[in-house]
């Protein structure tokens, strides 16, 4: 059974709220706040994939639907003036994508507006208390980034089975990191591998902690799942590149530009279905009253001329199981 088809059958919490081809969109523009804390150039493609799922439903820039976009550059201490601008121009709601950080500071923002969220752990992030009925003004998709931690792990080392010695950067800002970076740590301990543990807070902090990494001299390397650190993934894939590393990472992304190999949700699905959620809202839906998602497709992506310029030899079982092979 392939490894995405296992994982689906695990996910206890699918709502199935119907397919995005339904009525027409309610008359008027309507005005949709956008804020997202990374920089807008790496997130064009999840922009543009939300825009389609608007497109499917309807809704047209520049005819009914005008989108209030605002970025944080990767740095948190944005988010509350982008959050004054986008109020500004009177939004009906906001999406709000980019983790837990970038929620909470939409929430505080706009109490009054609904706010359609994507996060990895909504309630490690407290912020709702149930995922079928989320109450207030919060819903949206919960894309599990922290609970597959120990899963990627268990894949590295597969992927590299004498892998001893592992550099895990990890961002200790992060809403809810404690309970993921635990639960890494007792998957190393269970696979026989010691980590070496690196912090960056911010992209300003990411070379010196991957120079970090580079002194340990670690076996391969490990970047526990953050908005922030995946926005930067192109410095991290260059740099492990240059020290020979091999690394698994959270985002398909990682892996399309050289990364060795990828394991989680696929964002450009879970971006395109916020329009959804966007049109239930503008046709009445209060936010509260819309269950929590998580995904349904899950990616294992591995990098085969990644893994010839590390001299690794993929066994046939791990490229039967995984969903792409980039050759």
């Amino acid at each position: 059974m392939r490894m995405a088809a296992v994982v689906r059958m695990a996910c206890v919490l699918f709502m199935g709220l119907g397919s995005l081809a339904h009525a027409q969109p309610a008359p008027g523009v309507h005005k949709i706040g956008f804020v997202n804390v990374g920089p807008a150039v790496p997130n064009a493609k999840y922009l543009a994939a939300l825009k389609a799922g608007f497109a499917e439903l309807g809704y047209v820039e520049g005819k009914n639907l005008e989108l209030i976009v605002r970025w944080g550059d990767g740095q948190p201490a944005k988010l509350p003036d982008a959050m004054k601008e986008i109020l500004a121009a009177q939004p009906r709601l906001i999406l709000s994508t980019g983790g837990g950080v970038t929620v909470k500071a939409a929430a505080q923002a706009a109490p009054n507006l609904p706010v359609v969220f994507i996060t990895g752990n909504p309630l490690g992030e407290q912020l709702v208390s149930n995922l079928a009925r989320p109450s207030g003004n919060l819903t949206g998709i919960a894309v599990l980034a922290g609970q597959l931690e120990a899963k990627r792990l268990e894949l590295l080392k597969q992927l590299v089975p004498k892998v001893k010695r592992v550099g895990m950067v990890w961002n200790p800002s992060a809403v809810a990191i404690g309970d993921i970076v635990k639960d890494v740590e007792a998957a190393a301990k269970r696979l026989g591998i010691e980590l070496v543990d690196v912090k960056a807070r911010s992209p300003a902090e990411l070379d010196a902690a991957l120079a970090d990494v580079a002194k340990a001299k670690v076996d391969a390397l490990f970047v526990v799942s953050d908005p922030v650190l995946g926005f930067e993934r192109k410095r991290i894939v260059d740099f492990a590149a240059r020290q020979n590393l091999p690394g698994i990472y959270f985002w398909r992304e990682f892996a399309e530009i050289g990364g060795l190999a990828s394991y989680g949700a696929s964002l450009p699905d879970v971006y395109k279905r916020l329009a959804f959620y966007a049109d239930k809202i503008l046709k009445g839906a209060k936010a509260g009253d819309l269950p929590i998602e998580q995904p349904t497709r899950f990616e294992f992506i591995i990098n085969q001329k990644a893994a010839a310029q590390l001299k690794l030899s993929i066994s046939a079982e791990l490229l039967l199981r995984a969903d792409e092979v980039i050759q």
